[in-house]
Order: C-alpha cells, then structure tokens, then sequence
C-alpha cells in the first residue's frame, strides 16, 4: 500500500511538470518561427513582381537579377520620388479644375445649289419661239435681261382689251353715272392685272398704254438674275402656258451638305458657326452657320446630312466641290452645349442669319423669331462648368482610364488612381468619377512613374486587375491541360494514316489509266 501510494504521488508530481514543460517549450518554437518570418528576407524580380524568392537569384522568367525588397509605409499603388528624382523624371503636374471645354468637330461635304435661289423660266402665255437670246448654258443673266421672242395671238388680244378699257375710262370720265365709271376703271384694272401675271412689267404696260399699238410678238424678260443652269426649248417650237423654257440659278449664295456621324449629332446645333475649306483655295476661309440638320439618319451610311448657308458674291465656291468643316462647340457639365454670344437673342426659325435682341419677324420670310433655348442650347447662366483634366494626365489602357496624382500633404508621393472618363474636348477629357476639384495629376512623366512602380516590384497601374487575379488560374490551367497534348498528337496522326492509305490507290488507279490512254 505505501509503494502504491508513493507512485501515485510521484506521477501526480512529474504529470504537470512535463505538461509545463511541454507549453514553455512549444511557446519558444512559436515564438522562433515568428521571428524567422519576420526577419526572413524576400527579393523580387523588377519587371516580373510576382516571382519572390527567400534570397539572391535569377527571374526565371528573363533572367535579371532579383532585387530586395523593401518594406515602406507607402499602400500599393503609390510610389515616392526623391526632389532629384522627380527632376530627372521631368515630372509636371497640373490641377483638376473645372471649365467649360471647346470640342472640334470635323467633317466633310459637298457644295450644292441654293434650292430657293433657283428659278424656272417658264411660258405664262401659248405662242411660238421665235427668237432665244440665250441659246446655251452657262450664260450669266441679270433681273430684266431679255431671253426670248416669242409670237402669241393670246398676248395680242390681251394687249387689245387693254387699250379698249383704256379708251373707255377716257370717254366715261365725264359720265354723272359713278357705276359706270367704277365699271370701266375695274375692267381697265382687271386688264392690267392679265398682262401683269402674264410677266409683262408695270414699265411695258405702261409703253402699251401710251403708244396706242399692239404687237402679236412680245419680249419674255429675266425675272432674277443668275446663271442659265439649263435650256429646255429650241427656236421654232411651239409652247403651252407652263412650258419651262431656262433654269436659272443664282449662285451669290450656296448651301454646303455635310455628312455628321452618329458620335458628333449632340454636339451640333442650328445657327452655329462653320468655317470651311477647300483645296481649290488653299489657304482661304469661308464661314457660314448651320441652316439645317437632317432628323432622319441614312441607314446605309450610319449618316445625316446637316445644311450651311454660304455667302458666296465672288462666286469661287461652285457646285460640286468638296470642303472640310469644321465646327466648334462649347461643352458644360452633362454633355451641355453652351453658346454665350446667343443669350437672350432671337434666332430665325429657317434663316440663322437673322439675330435680334428681341422677339419680331424674320426680314426674309416672315416667319416668328424663336429664342436660342428652344433650339437646344444652354444659356451660360444655367449651365455648370465640366470636371476636366489635360489630355495627358489619362493613361488610357483599352476601357480603363489611369492617372497619378500628387499627396496634398507630401509632393514626393503620388498614388496611382482609376477613373472614369467622359469625351474628349480639345486639350481636355471630361471627369466622370475618381477625381475632386483642387487636386493635382501628373501631365508629364506619368509613364516612368508606372515603370518606377513596377521596379518597386508594385503592380502597375496599366495593367487589367481583372487578368492579374487570374493569372495563377490561368497557370494552373495550362498545367492541367498538358497531358492533353499527346491525346491531341495521336488523334492528328489517327487523320494522317488513313490520307495516306488513300492517296496511294488513287495514284495506282491515275497511273493506270493513263497507261491505258497511252495504249488507245
């Protein structure tokens, strides 16, 4: 009983000092390991930083030579640059403000005839050309020059019942009876008004009336001057009312057509200012302002057609020739365009040219003036400016778009930051997301901080953090695919085999029968 008791004191002694033991030792390992895998050093290779070894080497990727890699307090995509080392670098930095841009569209046309200025001289009266004066295309005519000679019965009878009317006015002018008088001045009227929508002017008339004779051939005088575009008749023919004789065009004013691509649609407005060119001018400028945009795109060609009014006095612009315009719009917040110099002005509906202060008529048509708002601009006041940056600060790699920017606290840091983009604006690109007003972005210089970040053993900013998350997949998977090649081998050779056999019987059975050819 004493020997057992006295064991069973000695393991109750010995059990806890072991388990003791046990934690003290188990605690120094832990500790040890963790002081290992701090102390552990990793080296990198600069151009491949996701190969880390625990010392010295070669990349076996390329080759270089692995470098340490240093623990800083700086995140994972930020970088800093010594003051020398962003001299070296010529790195410039420029503030994100906020601005209205000016964008430039671009685009390319035909010149055409002014469809209003084109006019068809056309037969008021039945008769027999006897003479054209103008007996080719080409001719340049003014207002009141005479074209034709024609002989009509019709316009000598007309010419008769004016004189009558004339003389009966003349003998009735003493008659106490006013119904009479009113009766003969209205028919004296009417025949006056024949002869006048007849084409003869008020001066022939007037030749009529005070000579006293009639003619059965009569002078068919230009009603607008212009270029004879076209020639319908030949001397000697015989014409009906409505027989269209010329077509003059007057040329002192063009239209321009333009052929504007679905991207630049909402950046074009009626009344803005167009300056063209054409390489039959070098070196010369023509303005106009947009008349007309085709609501209705061609299927065919993803265009609309977009019209511009062109004074054209020293004629050089001619039918036919090509132009390149350009177009400058002012773009605000939103896609907005902006145009000050039409604010509070209104605008003709159908001729851009005519700008008054206040509502009225149009001079040339009559039609009510419209204010610049209900044509789709935006009045400078209510239009807020764009978040833009330089053009150069985006680093643009396919869909996303990547600029630096400068620590508000500390110029040597710079953070690499993914924004979203809007459209190109000249020198600017419009800000969606990913930038505040006041904050300073890298112009110049950008691309050798992407490279400094990268020798950092950094992930670069240019690269898709989509297809970098999946770069050991894609690994593991190609592994898994190998053993898949010599499956691949064996089913090109199973195809081979069979080709082979068959190619052989065919050139037994092509070789026979030409020696049966040769035979015959």
């Amino acid at each position: 009983m004493k020997r057992s008791t006295f064991k069973n004191i000695i393991l109750c002694i010995f059990i806890p000092l072991i388990f003791i033991a046990g934690m003290v030792v188990s605690k120094y390992k832990e500790k040890h390991q963790q002081s290992d895998v701090v102390n552990q050093e990793i080296w990198t290779c600069p151009m491949h930083p996701q190969v880390r070894n625990p010392g010295p080497g070669k990349c076996p990727l390329c080759s270089m030579d692995l470098i340490k890699l240093e623990e800083n307090q700086l995140g994972e995509r930020q970088i800093e640059l010594s003051a020398y080392a962003r001299k070296m670098a010529n790195i410039q930095t420029r503030l994100v403000e906020k601005r209205i841009v000016e964008k430039e569209i671009r685009l390319s046309g035909t010149v055409v005839m002014d469809e209003t200025k084109v006019s068809i001289i056309s037969s008021r009266f039945p008769g027999r050309l006897d003479k054209l004066y103008v007996d080719y295309t080409g001719i340049t005519v003014n207002k009141g020059d005479h074209l034709v000679y024609i002989y009509s019965p019709e316009m000598l009878t007309a010419q008769e019942e004016l004189l009558q009317a004339k003389k009966a006015v003349k003998s009735l002018k003493d008659s106490q009876l006013d119904s009479i008088r009113k009766t003969t001045q209205a028919t004296l009227d009417a025949s006056r008004e024949k002869l006048r929508l007849w084409g003869v002017d008020a001066a022939q008339i007037k030749k009529i009336e005070e000579r006293g004779v009639v003619s059965d051939h009569f002078t068919i005088n230009a009603p607008s001057g212009g270029i004879v575009i076209q020639k319908n008749a030949k001397e000697g023919i015989y014409v009906k009312t409505g027989t269209p004789i010329y077509k003059i065009a007057d040329l002192s004013t063009v239209w321009v057509t333009l052929d504007v691509y679905e991207s630049d649609m909402q950046w074009l407005r009626y009344g803005q200012r167009v300056e063209l060119h054409s390489n039959s001018f070098p070196g010369e400028k023509f303005y106009g302002k947009v008349a007309f945009i085709d609501p209705l795109i061609n299927p065919k060609t993803r265009t609309l057609k977009m019209r511009v009014n062109i004074k054209n006095k020293s004629l050089k612009l001619k039918p036919g020739i090509f132009v390149t315009a350009t177009v400058i719009s002012k773009i605000a917040k939103n896609n907005k365009v902006v145009d000050p110099s039409l604010k509070g002005k209104w605008i003709g509906p159908m001729h851009p040219e005519i700008v008054k202060d206040e509502a009225g008529k149009c001079d040339i048509c009559g039609m009510k003036l419209v204010q610049a708002e209900d044509l789709g601009y935006t009045s400078a006041e209510d239009a807020e400016a764009a978040l833009v940056i330089p053009a150069t600060a985006a680093l643009i790699t396919g869909k996303r778009a990547v600029v630096y920017v400068q620590s508000p606290t500390n110029e040597s840091i710079f953070e690499g930051r993914e924004i979203v983009l809007g459209h190109r604006a000249g020198d600017y690109y419009i800000v969606k997301s990913g930038l505040e007003v006041g904050e300073k972005v890298v112009v110049n210089g950008n691309f050798k901080l992407d490279s400094a970040l990268q020798i950092q053993a950094k992930k670069s900013m240019m690269s898709d953090p989509a297809l970098e998350g999946s770069s050991e997949s894609e690994k593991e998977g190609a592994t898994k695919s190998a053993p898949k090649k010599p499956k691949v081998m064996k089913h090109e050779g199973s195809h081979k085999k069979p080709v082979e056999k068959k190619i052989v019987p065919k050139k037994k059975e092509g070789s026979s029968k030409q020696e049966g050819s040769h035979k015959k």
